[in-house]
């Protein structure tokens, strides 16, 4: 678990074929102490684990899974990225809760100077879309932003000087892909929801919702 706080940055600075998946050797711009082979680190929002650790250098493997859902599938050796270390429970949260499972990609359309600040459209498809509210939570390549507004098919936020300055956000080019968490609140309520309506069907029906009609679109008959 991780709270959208970047820690620092770093540079990829080597990329590994391993198959369908691939091994990242990272270099961290700050101390990785106490950082050990088995822990969770976020890199650029996507929770991986450390296979390889040598000061402030260290190695994450990513499955074929993490490469289709994030941005990592394109990237290139030298690129900067956001660093976050597993949150301890006996920190303060100033972020939000990050599981650092990322839901998918969002593309920057625009950004916009606004007095001190820099407002940045993101386009995201409805899928993600469906999980936002003004002023609630998303992480953008592991940072922890408030939605400032939703449209049909885009989101804004805010990055202040301190952000764009001590994160890759502030580099970011119209058209650059990010990875995307939506705040997972919204989608257990969906579930418990969905799952309540369900129920509330088979009490006034007496039947199961698992029928010959939902045994076939599942591929059972």
């Amino acid at each position: 678990m991780f709270t959208g706080i970047i820690e620092g940055l770093g540079t990829i600075t080597t990329i590994k074929s391993m198959g369908l998946a691939k091994r990242f050797i990272i270099d961290a711009d700050f101390n990785l102490e106490k950082t050990r082979v088995g822990d969770s680190i976020a890199v650029n929002g996507a929770c991986l684990t450390v296979v390889g650790i040598s000061g402030k250098r260290f190695e994450v493997d990513l499955s074929p899974e993490t490469l289709s859902k994030t941005t990592f599938g394109r990237v290139k050796t030298g690129e900067r990225i956001n660093i976050e270390r597993a949150l301890k429970l006996s920190n303060r949260v100033d972020g939000h809760l990050v599981s650092g499972h990322i839901d998918g990609r969002g593309i920057i359309k625009q950004q916009e100077v606004l007095g001190n600040s820099i407002r940045i459209t993101v386009a995201v498809p409805e899928t993600l879309l469906r999980y936002m509210i003004p002023k609630g939570s998303v992480a953008v390549d592991g940072i922890s932003l408030t939605i400032n507004r939703c449209g049909e098919n885009s989101f804004d936020v805010s990055i202040i000087p301190h952000t764009a300055k001590l994160t890759t956000i502030g580099f970011k080019k119209n058209g650059d892909s990010i990875n995307i968490e939506t705040d997972m609140v919204g989608k257990y309520i969906e579930r418990f929801m969905m799952e309540k309506t369900d129920r509330t069907a088979q009490q006034k029906t007496g039947k199961s919702s698992i029928g010959l009609n939902f045994l076939e679109k599942t591929g059972f008959l």
